[in-house]
């Protein structure tokens, strides 16, 4: 197995989950059969086999018995791995203002070396001001406020450190033109997120194209986001989210399919320089 970044406990318990994946089919074992020697239903071993929940010593230790890995350094390895993956991520001291799902994305987006999304109707989380972030996040049923909308305006904030990180994370964003005409918050709040657009746009790390309403039909549906790691053993992975929950999409055609919706927006998109001219255009009717 890679090693992988420091920290990096969400890569840890995909990697460990892929390690398992490959032991198991190389030696023709079904997931129920590996799940009965560890009391799992075969859901749960899915969900390990793809990092998504924590793991226990313990049945690591017996699947790789079950699995025929005998070599002790291997097996120290393998449960080194299991420990680090186990530790909690920065995030989990904000776990009582935000959703149970969403602690999986953020471990999968400070992971990532690239993320492309498609948003229609808000700036996307790490791209926004702090002003805009606290109007959105002020806006959802039941709405956040006091010290738990600025506790989850300070998390939005703390995600985009990924952006500023000695490997920043490689954002290429699509958005829909109504997303940036749409007034979040006050007149002030909105210039102030149009000029931050226009400043995020010089990085070499951030690519802004916005969908002009004049594209008229285009194949995006709803806003989800597309989610690369360095290790060759991870595969990409698709985040849509839902009111009340989260789709995490990572087989391979089905991943194939919204890369390839992502590829036609960017064309019918605005080119990275013609956005910027559209979004000071904007900034100046204000």
């Amino acid at each position: 197995m890679t090693e992988p970044a420091p920290g990096s406990a969400t890569v840890r318990r995909m990697l460990v989950g892929a390690h398992l994946r490959r032991l198991r089919e190389e030696k023709g074992i079904s997931r129920a059969q590996a799940g009965y020697t560890i009391r799992a239903s075969e859901s749960k071993m899915s969900r390990l086999e793809l990092g998504r929940v924590a793991f226990k010593e313990r049945d690591v230790s017996d699947l790789l018995v079950f699995y025929g890995v005998t070599d002790p350094g291997r097996r120290d390895a393998v449960l080194a791995l299991v420990e680090e993956a186990n530790r909690p991520g920065w995030w989990r001291e904000y776990e009582d203002v935000m959703p149970g799902w969403f602690q999986n994305y953020i471990g999968l987006e400070e992971a990532a070396t690239a993320l492309r999304t498609y948003e229609t109707h808000f700036v996307p989380g790490l791209l926004q001001t702090s002003d805009y972030a606290r109007a959105v996040l002020a806006s959802t049923i039941p709405p956040l406020t006091g010290i738990d909308l600025e506790r989850a305006v300070q998390l939005r904030m703390t995600r985009q450190k990924v952006l500023a990180r000695p490997e920043p994370l490689r954002v290429w964003a699509v958005v829909d033109e109504g997303a940036l005409r749409r007034e979040v918050g006050d007149a002030d709040v909105h210039r102030a997120q149009l000029r931050h657009l226009l400043e995020l746009a010089d990085r070499p790390n951030v690519a802004l194209q916005v969908l002009p309403l004049r594209s008229g039909a285009h194949a995006g549906g709803g806003a989800f986001s597309v989610m690369r790691f360095a290790d060759p053993d991870l595969p990409d992975v698709v985040y849509i989210e839902q009111l009340v929950s989260a789709l995490y999409v990572d087989k391979t055609e089905h991943v194939e399919r919204y890369i390839e919706v992502l590829t036609r927006l960017s064309v019918q998109a605005l080119t990275p320089e013609a956005t910027v001219d559209l979004v000071g255009k904007i900034l100046t009717e204000r």
